[in-house]
């Protein structure tokens, strides 16, 4: 389509077709284009096409930055997608590097116009209720134990407008938030990089579902302001009040119970708050088949970090077992692969951590419930 005198030729693909593969080359060598925009951010770009890339990850500055979870989500996707893209001999994202290694070819400018998939994953994170998380974070799990069987002929129909359209619909009536963050907000990211890139001639690859929103933004020209969807919200005060008022309330309700019931009432519910707390957590490590040392760590970082918000066990004892029994080279670069086998879970290093992080996380939130509801009981 012509916008100002330019000319904008939208490819769309499915990420996991070998037929887009072709298409994308095909398209770029009878166009030769000005420039070639893809649907990349530059660490997908690296992930894409370096093997070695893990080599210069580092999992315990991930597990301090708090994005454990975040990972873990990606993660899920990305093994959902090779499984797909193994059933017909692609890896996802194949068509991506072929445009830039088309365009590198042919000597044509390469612009890598998607939005950092760190801010994405933490937009769209924070765009959701906590039900939404649960109920993705299922979806996601799910689905990577599931075998599903797909052919080019189904790709080629998911391709076609009118189907995503239909499915575009259906994603924002489950999850408003996630589809803004994911779609509707790259559309227009997409769209505003694009803009900007030198020359009269561009082609752009991108998934098939971001065409019809960026013909759109296109069309009616918007006067996007991408640093306003290129930044990460903070958290809520809400919510932080929320984290606080909590342990607040426990050891609040401690000292009253040690004023009106005397100290050593007050002793034997903070026993139980540590008990309460201590058993489940380390029970979690253990059921991860974590080191006998972040098992043993777990019955005391529990009911200290529970009464903590900043630091969740879960992150405490992850960081701990990342520590203790680092995960090779080799299970990085397998992992989106292992995500989809179950026993692989506890057989993986590097899997193990993300277990330890899940089992005692959950462990810690039964017993602050626990801990929390019988000191409250007694203090009234």
């Amino acid at each position: 389509m012509r916008v100002d005198g330019r000319e904008f030729i939208l490819v769309g693909t499915a990420h996991i077709s070998r037929e887009s593969t072709d298409l994308v080359r095909r398209v770029i060598e009878n166009e030769r284009p000005d420039c070639v925009c893809v649907e990349l951010d530059a660490q997908r770009f690296e992930a894409l096409s370096q093997k070695k890339r893990w080599k210069n990850l580092d999992l315990k500055q991930v597990i301090r930055d708090k994005q454990l979870s975040a990972l873990l989500a990606n993660l899920l996707l990305a093994s959902f997608q090779r499984k797909l893209g193994g059933d017909l001999g692609v890896t996802p994202g194949t068509e991506l590097l072929e445009a830039t290694i088309t365009a590198d070819e042919l000597d044509i400018p390469v612009a890598l116009c998607d939005r950092d998939v760190r801010v994405t994953l933490r937009r769209a994170w924070a765009s959701m209720s906590l039900w939404n998380k649960s109920k993705l974070m299922g979806t996601l799990a799910v689905s990577v134990f599931e075998r599903p069987e797909i052919d080019e002929n189904e790709l080629r129909k998911l391709r076609d407008q009118d189907v995503l359209s239909e499915l575009m619909n259906e994603l924002g009536e489950e999850l408003p938030g996630l589809k803004r963050v994911l779609i509707d907000e790259r559309d227009s990211f997409l769209t505003q990089k694009i803009k900007q890139v030198e020359g009269d001639r561009i082609v752009a690859v991108v998934g098939a579902g971001h065409v019809r929103g960026m013909q759109a933004a296109l069309r009616e020209q918007r006067d996007i302001d991408i640093d306003e969807i290129n930044t990460i919200p903070p958290v809520r005060s809400f919510y932080k009040w929320l984290a606080w008022s909590i342990p607040a309330l426990i050891l609040g309700a401690l000292m009253f119970i040690g004023l009106t019931k005397g100290a050593a009432v007050a002793g034997e519910n903070a026993l139980f708050w540590v008990i309460a707390n201590g058993i489940p957590t380390t029970i979690g490590a253990a059921l991860a088949l974590s080191h006998p040392i972040t098992i043993a760590c777990a019955f005391f970082v529990a009911p200290v970090t529970s009464l903590i918000p900043v630091i969740g066990a879960g992150y405490v004892l992850s960081f701990l077992q990342a520590w203790l029994l680092p995960p090779t080279v080799s299970e990085f670069e397998s992992v989106a692969d292992d995500v989809g086998t179950f026993r692989r879970w506890w057989k993986s290093r590097l899997l193990r951590i993300f277990l330890v992080f899940i089992l005692t996380t959950f462990g810690s939130m039964i017993g602050t419930w626990v801990g929390g509801l019988e000191i409250f009981s007694n203090l009234l």
